[in-house]
């Protein structure tokens, strides 16, 4: 092998190549480079853009909510109570009674009011076969919650006991919804009173975690609580409440006669927010003292719960108390959130109608 000697013509003709090569290269950086300079620029006047719209988006909802607080308040919608009252022990107890024959109990759960299952349908439709009794739980609808006393699950079934109990209520069957459920299971577990049968819809049944509950308990410290509600202004109050229907209706919308009739002003007010919070911190308790007198009831117990129910885990709850309680039935209803007197209210009395006809 020779050694490789290129001649002075070849090594020029390199050289023009090599700088012809750079020149391109050059070239070629520099637009790159001026493309990559416009195109950061426009990202950057394109965020700079979408702040801006973000925070003229913030400032206008801030503006609403200050405004809606400062405004003078809306006159008070005066609502008539639909029912009586019941006085136990100086308090007086609202209840709505309508129809008759064998007495049909209903308990309403944490937040709302007797008035509830008269919006649903519900009191109407047995009211042609059954005598319906619905009660306004302590501190919910037009009954009071006295201070003096600590409402425990059992103090609202004894409370519910006295009232039967002078309003001549002989073996009713007794429905609860969510948290009425535990008074329900209350009552049955007391023994103070025959019961006909329970029909339990979408409820609590065993001690756990439950993020509503969580953030709400806070509230029932005594002046704390208070304090904090204070500060609320009733508008306010009342957006809150409103928005909280949609998570408890969900995954079906709020229909549209639970919009038209349902009484915010009363869900909204301090006295029913108090309740609220003092329920929901006493829940884990309540149904902790309860779950091991469950196995021991012996009377009819249906229990109905939507499988999609955002609120309260349908499995964890109406499925294991199903297999706790001896000969209790179960219904799934598929599709279905925490509201199934409204969504599947036929349901609600096929179960009322079929414990009925066991005894």
């Amino acid at each position: 092998m020779f050694p490789f000697d290129p001649s002075r013509q070849v090594r020029r003709l390199v050289r023009r190549s090599l700088a012809r090569t750079t020149r391109q290269v050059t070239r070629s950086v520099d637009a790159a480079g001026k493309a990559m300079t416009r195109s950061a620029e426009q990202a950057i006047r394109d965020t700079r853009k979408a702040t801006a719209q973000t925070v003229k988006r913030a400032v206008r909802h801030t503006e609403k909510v200050v405004a809606a607080a400062r405004a003078p308040q809306r006159s008070e919608v005066v609502r008539k109570p639909s029912g009586q009252f019941v006085t136990v022990d100086g308090l007086p107890v609202h209840v709505i009674l309508r129809g008759r024959g064998r007495p049909v109990v209903l308990v309403h759960g944490n937040g709302t009011l007797a008035e509830d299952f008269a919006i649903c349908g519900l009191i109407d439709r047995l009211a042609t076969r059954y005598r319906v009794i619905a009660i306004d739980r302590p501190g919910f609808g037009y009954t009071a919650r006295p201070r003096h006393r600590i409402w425990t699950a059992q103090a609202q079934a004894m409370l519910l006991h006295r009232v039967l109990e002078q309003l001549k209520v002989e073996r009713p069957l007794v429905v609860g919804h969510s948290w009425g459920t535990i008074v329900s299971l209350a009552l049955a577990a007391d023994g103070r009173r025959a019961l006909r049968g329970l029909v339990l819809l979408s409820g609590s049944y065993f001690p756990g975690h439950r993020t509503d509950a969580a953030l709400i308990a806070p509230l029932a410290v005594p002046g704390l609580g208070d304090a904090a509600r204070a500060m609320v202004p009733a508008t306010v109050s009342a957006a809150l409440v409103e928005q909280s229907f949609r998570h408890v209706f969900w995954p079906q919308a709020v229909p549209p006669r639970f919009k038209a009739r349902f009484p915010v002003e009363i869900a909204a007010a301090p006295t029913q927010l108090r309740a609220v919070s003092e329920d929901a911190a006493s829940m884990n308790a309540a149904v902790t003292g309860l779950q091991h007198r469950y196995a021991g009831l012996t009377l009819p117990v249906s229990i109905l719960a939507g499988d999609a129910d955002a609120i309260v885990k349908a499995g964890e709850h109406s499925v294991r108390l199903h297999t706790t309680i001896p000969g209790s039935t179960l219904r799934l209803l598929p599709g279905l959130g925490h509201m199934i007197h409204y969504g599947a209210r036929l349901k609600v009395e096929r179960a009322i109608d079929a414990v009925m006809g066991l005894r």
